[in-house]
């Protein structure tokens, strides 16, 4: 009936197109009262072309002006732009490594510690504590593709999407969880953070997956929010007469997004206690790592973050430390030569700085319910870019050839600096074990199809190695590498009735036979 309806409404034109809702004209009063607010905020150019569209598009326009504050849009423009100087900006950055009681490190932790954090781990899924939240707002457009990245074939033998393979590591945690407990019926709920352009794409996808064996009802996709590009002087652009040119508000958009989501209420419905939140270009992320979850835990922690040691002092990444006393993540371009190349002086064949962080976090519940006192004292950062716009003296739309505005966004890290150092931990881990981002297209060399399919398939390898089993190709030319499913196994674990076996690559370990 309500399909009927809404195809009924867009026949009349009643309906926005960006929506997809019913499309009521506002009244002269509503029209009034929100053309005095953009006249207030000197944005009121907004409205220039709105006596000339049709009903459903000033309704479109109505209800997107509707939902920025243009008092507020000012206002982070202006911080964003020039940021205030504190009172210490004159006083030197001390950056320090975090302190040895918040870190630790898989590549060199005692077995029964990283055990015992597993162990806890899956406790916290058994009870039903754990969710997990993937920010997945991006396009595969460097990819060479306009859909959702997490979309993306990397060109695996078995020809599974980013969003597959890691459904299907929640699906073997649950797995895990029931065997460690003798229970049934263990959940983690998936919380799928996605943008505008992404979210009808995503839901079309996992429907089509039949959400990728997972329930339905642990799945649940949100959208970001958004805020309107900005031009060189400080003006709301218009991408045509009738639409904001808006661009979503960065991944630290996911904290206003759990509230107006209604997904933290969820959580609460849910019992849930601690959240992994990572990032869907990751083709090696353990989703929902019962070590990490049992590891933050143990700390106490309001934050832990996964890292990776750092390869030289070159390399381009953020680093997580504490600055000027609280948890942080400087950036490389922040860093200069001397500092970036500070050996450890415990370990004098490492680097002081080595942290390099991989956007994998853990939070405790308890904070996510305090987003409401701390949200709003989150930066924005400026991305000058090239925005398509309305000419508003001639009504046509330009396409700048060099960047004429910006856009504003937050990041994920950037309330790291609210906590003290005893409620943040860090967790090294793995690189070739868990971090392959996917970040170019293809024939790159770097962070692209090729690396990311090859990491999974060197991973393959080790494990079938490690039980014992062989794994050769017919030809130097072959890849050597195997594909083993986390349906199979999560971490290398499971594998031993493979240790007899002489597996011949490029090849899929798909079940136990």
């Amino acid at each position: 009936m309500a399909a009927t309806f809404n195809n009924l409404l867009d026949k009349l034109h009643l309906t926005t197109k960006e929506e997809g809702v019913s499309a009521m004209e506002p009244t002269k009063e509503e029209l009034k009262e929100l053309k005095d607010k953009y006249s207030q905020a000197g944005q009121d150019h907004v409205f220039t072309f709105y006596d000339d569209l049709s009903t459903s598009e000033k309704a479109g326009l109505f209800e997107r002006l509707k939902s920025f504050d243009p008092k507020y849009i000012n206002e982070i423009t202006e911080k964003a732009l020039r940021p205030a100087q504190g009172s210490d900006e004159s006083q030197e950055t001390k950056l320090e490594p975090l302190p040895e009681a918040a870190t630790a490190s898989i590549l060199d932790s005692k077995d029964e510690d990283i055990q015992s954090w597993y162990t806890s781990g899956l406790e916290y899924v058994n009870k039903g504590q754990v969710a997990v939240v993937l920010m997945a707002g991006g396009q595969g457009t460097r990819l060479g593709s306009s859909d959702p990245k997490g979309c993306f074939n990397i060109g695996l033998p078995s020809q599974k999407s980013l969003f597959q393979i890691q459904a299907e590591r929640i699906w073997k945690v649950q797995q895990l969880a029931e065997k460690q407990s003798g229970k049934k019926d263990v959940f983690i709920p998936w919380y799928v953070m996605t943008s505008g352009p992404t979210r009808r794409a995503t839901e079309q996808f996992f429907e089509e997956h039949n959400y990728f064996g997972l329930q339905k009802d642990n799945v649940s996709i949100f959208e970001q929010g958004v805020l309107p590009c900005i031009s060189n002087d400080s003006k709301i652009l218009l991408e045509s007469k009738s639409k904001v040119a808006v661009a979503p508000d960065g991944n630290g958009g996911i904290y206003q997004a759990l509230l107006t989501s209604n997904v933290r209420t969820d959580m609460r419905k849910r019992g849930i206690q601690h959240i992994h939140a990572y990032c869907v270009d990751n083709c090696l992320v353990k989703v929902a790592d019962p070590v990490f979850i049992g590891f933050a835990a143990s700390k106490d922690v309001d934050i832990a973050t996964k890292v990776v040691r750092k390869r030289n002092a070159k390399e381009p990444v953020g680093l997580i430390l504490q600055k000027n006393g609280k948890p942080d993540v400087v950036e490389y371009s922040e860093i200069d030569d001397a500092t970036a190349g500070a050996k450890d002086s415990k370990q004098p064949d490492l680097l002081k700085f080595r942290a390099a962080n991989i956007v994998n976090h853990y939070y405790s519940f308890r904070f996510l319910e305090t987003i409401e006192d701390w949200v709003h004292k989150l930066p924005h950062h400026v991305a000058r870019k090239k925005i398509p716009y309305v000419d508003i003296e001639k009504g046509k739309t330009v396409k700048p050839d060099k960047p004429n505005g910006i856009k504003l966004e937050q990041f994920v890290f950037d309330v790291f600096p609210l906590l003290s150092l005893d409620k943040f931990a860090c967790m090294e881990v793995e690189r070739e074990e868990e971090f392959s981002p996917l970040k170019n297209a293809k024939g790159t060399g770097v962070d692209d199809p090729d690396t990311s399919k090859q990491d999974i398939l060197n991973q393959g390898r080790r494990w079938v190695q490690n039980v014992g089993g062989i794994v050769e190709s017919e030809s130097a030319l072959e890849e050597t590498g195997v594909e083993v499913s986390p349906l199979v196994s999560y971490g290398g674990e499971g594998l031993e009735f493979l240790s007899t076996r002489t597996i011949k690559a490029p090849a899929v370990i798909e079940k136990e036979d």
